[in-house]
């Protein structure tokens, strides 16, 4: 069988970047496969047909969600019938669990085989999702080695591919050598639009405390540019697109919480992990987060490798200490370290094409 059509859901800017990686790996599998999905500039560079880019997605936080409670349900009509219209063979879940296990279970229902690629963090808060994906997704493919074992206390057999991260990274490393480090702090705000509301002005005041160091924002094509304007104000380069040359010769990082922590991670630059939100949605997630951390970096480390400043600790007084603090040599030569025990525990071959050759035959036998 050949020509399959797949039906990808992708609604933040990493899980663009992973629906590239697949999107490729599966072309490797059957050169005539057709694509259709929601995503960004990367699955468009790899010739997807987008029904919704991602800058029409970002919605974050209750209140967020209650204020455009009619926008969402208007997104799920139009992808319930565009996903009918399309008629795929398979429907490939990425990640953005809120609108994608909802998504699951209609397609479920309908008799469109579900994959999740990048499973959905249920192990970090409301792991009764847990029994929806037991019950609607075909197979679940997990990037982090401790999932498998979640995953496997739940009953569920779960293909480990490892992080797609990990192999990228390192080839874009071994083609793009490093130079000299340079008195560069690079400024990752987050890919979604109140993110950067919240956080990016923020990291511009904190540029003020260290003027022998050159701040520079590396940017997502995902939100509009002129969220970017106050970086004017401090005289702060913004860069889109660049992350990956601009953490290559970076002296250190201030990171929202998400998967820039983990690539910031994987470059070996010493970041500190910062994430504000509105106070009802954070009561929320206090009652109902799992794990003693949030980013990535420290839940993988089993420790606190990095400082994570999270809401009123999320201030300008702090923030300038901990980043003095990364700046030694002593201190960013021990978060190094841990960073390379990280990587080596995520060590992998080619996540992606693993998960589209199990697809390709899954649906071929």
């Amino acid at each position: 069988m050949n020509g399959l059509k797949y039906y990808i859901i992708a609604g933040e800017a990493s899980g663009d970047l992973h629906g590239s990686l697949l999107v490729s790996a599966l072309k490797q599998c059957d050169s005539n496969s057709q694509f259709r999905a929601w995503g960004g500039d990367l699955m468009q560079k790899q010739g997807v047909f987008l029904a919704k880019h991602i800058q029409e997605l970002s919605i974050m936080g209750i209140i967020q969600v209650i204020l455009n409670i009619f926008q969402i349900w208007r997104l799920f009509r139009f992808c319930f019938k565009d996903i009918l219209a399309f008629n795929p063979d398979a429907l490939i879940l990425i990640d953005y669990s809120g609108f994608n296990l909802r998504v699951a279970e209609w397609a479920s229902k309908k008799g469109i085989p579900v994959y999740y690629y990048i499973s959905p963090q249920v192990w970090a808060s409301r792991s009764r999702r847990v029994e929806k994906i037991r019950k609607h997704v075909r197979k679940l493919f997990v990037i982090f080695p401790f999932e498998k074992e979640f995953y496997k206390k739940k009953n569920i057999d779960v293909i480990y591919i490892g992080h797609p991260l990990e192999p990228k990274i390192r080839q874009w490393k071994k083609e793009n050598p490093s130079g000299i480090t340079e008195n560069k702090i690079v400024l990752l705000p987050g890919s979604r639009k109140q993110e950067i509301e919240r956080m990016l002005p923020l990291f511009c005041k904190i540029s003020k405390h260290f003027p022998s160091y050159q701040f520079v924002v590396g940017a997502s094509n995902s939100v509009p540019a002129q969220l970017y304007t106050i970086c004017d104000n401090y005289k702060i380069k913004v860069e889109f697109q660049s992350t990956y040359p601009l953490l290559q010769n970076a002296k250190a990082a201030l990171v929202t919480s998400g998967t820039a922590t983990l690539e910031t991670a994987l470059f070996q630059v010493p970041q500190v992990v910062c994430y504000k939100t509105n106070f009802i949605f954070y009561w929320i997630a206090r009652q109902i987060i799992q794990t003693p951390y949030i980013s990535i970096v420290n839940i993988l480390a089993q420790k606190k490798v990095v400082d994570e400043l999270i809401q009123n600790n999320c201030n300008e007084q702090n923030l300038i200490q901990s980043l003095e603090k990364i700046l030694t040599k002593e201190q960013a030569s021990n978060v190094k370290n841990e960073y390379q025990k990280i990587s080596e525990t995520l060590l992998c071959e080619n996540p992606a094409l693993k998960a589209a050759q199990y697809i390709w035959e899954d649906l071929n036998k």
